[in-house]
């Protein structure tokens, strides 16, 4: 699983290969410890225009489904299992209709040992950004008046596979990366239904080789609490 996750830089900064448009007014600060229900940049293909416009947007992380009562369903879907999207109604029709790419400077993982749990800090070796594999939903608050700017909601997941190599050593999940040649198939609105089921086993198997590339080390158990975001997180605990 990815339950914490990292944007080092502004976020524009980290998307230069993925040819992004147009960037959303408000997008988030940089962050050490972002955390399920926060806030995050996303990248996303609207088929709204054609072509279709490629879009940095701010998205809140927890996908809410459009038809969810309310978006405290998204605090349990900050991750879904990239095998099993196909049989979830939560994420089907973004599997077929709404993919994202995720940029991140890494994330953290917990490693289960004797006496609890110890935080890792993982990332590119060479210290360029990194993309996961994500989907996105629209959710509209009743609530709000058709003229609100707050009554849409834009959410989003994080898809992981098995973990594989070092990874496996940390924990059995790991993100579904992606790279920046594959990041334009994924995101390509085009791609119909019957193609989607292999664009995901392309993005499954392409995964381990991605993740060989990565680089680990143990940090502060501060990263535990959300409250704390300062680049200290993610130095080597002393």
């Amino acid at each position: 699983m990815c339950g914490r996750f990292v944007v080092a830089n502004v976020a524009s900064e980290l998307v230069g290969v993925l040819r992004v448009d147009v960037e959303g007014e408000v997008l988030p600060p940089p962050s050490y410890n972002i955390a399920p229900t926060a806030r995050a940049a996303i990248v996303l293909d609207s088929a709204k225009t054609e072509p279709a416009t490629r879009r940095l947007e701010s998205a809140r992380w927890g996908l809410v489904p459009g038809w969810a009562k309310d978006p405290s369903i998204g605090s349990r879907a900050f991750n879904a299992r990239a095998e099993e999207l196909e049989d979830k109604p939560m994420f089907r029709n973004a599997l077929i209709k709404r993919r994202a790419v995720v940029p991140a400077s890494g994330y953290y993982e917990w490693k289960q040992v004797d006496g609890g749990k110890v935080p890792h800090y993982i990332h590119p070796a060479d210290d360029q950004p990194m993309f996961f594999a994500g989907l996105y939903e629209w959710w509209k608050d009743p609530a709000k008046a058709d003229d609100d700017p707050d009554r849409w909601l834009l959410s989003f997941t994080i898809l992981t596979r098995d973990s594989v190599g070092h990874l496996g050593s940390i924990h059995d999940r790991m993100p579904l990366f992606i790279d920046g040649d594959f990041a334009d198939a994924w995101l390509d609105t085009d791609t119909d239904d019957h193609n989607v089921r292999d664009l995901l086993d392309a993005a499954i198997d392409a995964a381990p080789a991605l993740a060989d590339t990565l680089d680990d080390h143990v940090v502060s158990s501060a990263v535990g609490n959300v409250r704390n975001d300062s680049p200290d997180l993610i130095a080597p605990a002393a």
